[in-house]
């Protein structure tokens, strides 16, 4: 049991810092889509301030709103504030996981409560979208924690490779 404890331990971990740096990730692209908003909504109320009802302001508020609406739109489309939600929910979720694992008294831990942890994790598993996590992100997740257990969609089987040199080790992806 103490093998399997470890081995869930090490991915809860694992997957706790993959989504956590997933949700940095997401969280930039948020605010990359936010300052252009801001700053066309700025211009909109500065351009119908000057306008003097002749109709001289039309077309460049047609401009700057097609700007904002094009804005919003791919914000949406991409999903990106549910995306930093549900990244930063896993993360927290996956520590939790890993907190109660690291509470459990061992004499404590039967095969019940070992399968009973391993259906945690593996629920929280299925809720992750790996493919909206960039590859330098799960490489930089397999770096670290190389030499111990990783998430299957992590140790290899996913396309995720290490290039061993002689000198060094280089982390690669490859579609498979």
């Amino acid at each position: 049991m103490d093998e399997r404890v470890t081995s869930l331990f090490s991915k809860c971990e694992c997957m706790s810092l993959l989504c956590s740096k997933a949700t940095q990730h997401w969280s930039f692209i948020k605010f990359i889509f936010q300052i252009p908003l801001i700053l066309t909504s700025s211009v909109m109320c500065i351009l119908n301030s000057f306008d003097d009802g002749k109709g001289n302001m039309k077309i460049p508020n047609v401009i700057v709103n097609g700007v904002s609406v094009l804005l919003v739109s791919y914000q949406s489309n991409l999903k990106v504030a549910e995306k930093v939600e549900l990244f930063k929910n896993l993360s927290n979720q996956f520590l939790q996981l890993a907190h109660e694992i690291e509470g459990k008294e061992p004499e404590s831990l039967d095969r019940s409560t070992v399968n009973n942890l391993i259906e945690k994790y593996d629920a929280l598993v299925t809720t992750c979208l790996f493919e909206d996590i960039p590859k330098s992100i799960k490489l930089e997740v397999v770096k670290i924690f190389q030499g111990k257990v990783l998430p299957l969609q992590l140790n290899g089987g996913s396309g995720l490779t290490i290039k061993r040199n002689s000198s060094s080790i280089e982390l690669s992806s490859q579609i498979v």
